[in-house]
């Protein structure tokens, strides 16, 4: 059977790539730790009802209309957006794959442990604990260097394609994001506006925290831009 692969650098690139060296255990804890936290990260900010990230608005509001948990909806869009993959010929890795499963799966775990909450107090600080984790799975996760997740490639995708900025990309796509979920039901909020004030900072942060130096193992980073170049350019 064939294997679709891509290339970066002059070497072949698949799902498997990047899956060797003395680094792999600390890479592989990051990517799962990061993967497990941002689902958890995405839950508290549903329990503080102040506004979700622009793609759990979507998923909240799928969620509404279907009656699925938000991250069983998660996941299935998780997998629709890396269908779009195939056309711009983006080439997954380990890490994309794994983001569609396990951040649902966290979510809808940390929503059946974290009960419903009253009160501004609680909410805020669960909010912003949300913020805050997010950014810090965020760098995890991306520094693992085992490929971005689906809406990421989608993003970089389409600023290869078009020759957008990769700022104005990220912006039409979470616009239309938004839209969407908020007309579906999803909760848009003051969190939704400090979360896209926060993000790109508290990721840049995270992620030279995070950085796991290169040992010439190879990478399986997708053709294109990378969601870590992407941020630490911004």
């Amino acid at each position: 059977m064939h294997q679709s692969t891509s290339t970066i650098g002059g070497r072949a690139l698949s799902i498997t790539s990047g899956l060797r060296g003395r680094r792999l255990p600390r890479r592989l804890l990051q990517l799962y730790t990061g993967l497990a936290l941002y689902g958890a990260s995405s839950a508290l900010l549903v329990r503080g009802g102040l506004g979700l990230e622009p793609w759990g608005v979507l998923h909240q509001g799928l969620a509404e209309r279907t009656g699925l948990t938000i991250g069983v909806v998660s996941i299935i869009v998780g997998a629709a957006v890396l269908l779009l993959w195939v056309p711009m010929r983006q080439r997954p890795g380990l890490g994309t794959v794994s983001n569609v499963l396990v951040i649902g799966i966290a979510m809808d775990g940390t929503l059946a442990a974290v009960p419903e909450l009253d009160g501004p107090g609680p909410r805020i600080a669960v909010t912003a604990a949300g913020i805050v984790l997010n950014g810090m799975a965020t760098g995890l996760y991306i520094s693992a260097r085992f490929g971005p997740g689906p809406r990421d490639g989608l993003m970089t995708g389409l600023h290869r394609l078009t020759g957008r900025s990769v700022r104005l990309v990220r912006t039409a796509i979470e616009v239309a994001v938004v839209v969407t979920g908020f007309a579906l039901g999803g909760t848009v909020g003051a969190a939704t506006l400090v979360y896209a004030l926060s993000i790109g900072p508290l990721a840049q942060l995270f992620l030279r925290v995070f950085a796991v130096p290169p040992t010439g193992e190879g990478s399986s980073v997708v053709a294109g831009s990378s969601p870590a170049r992407v941020i630490l350019r911004s």
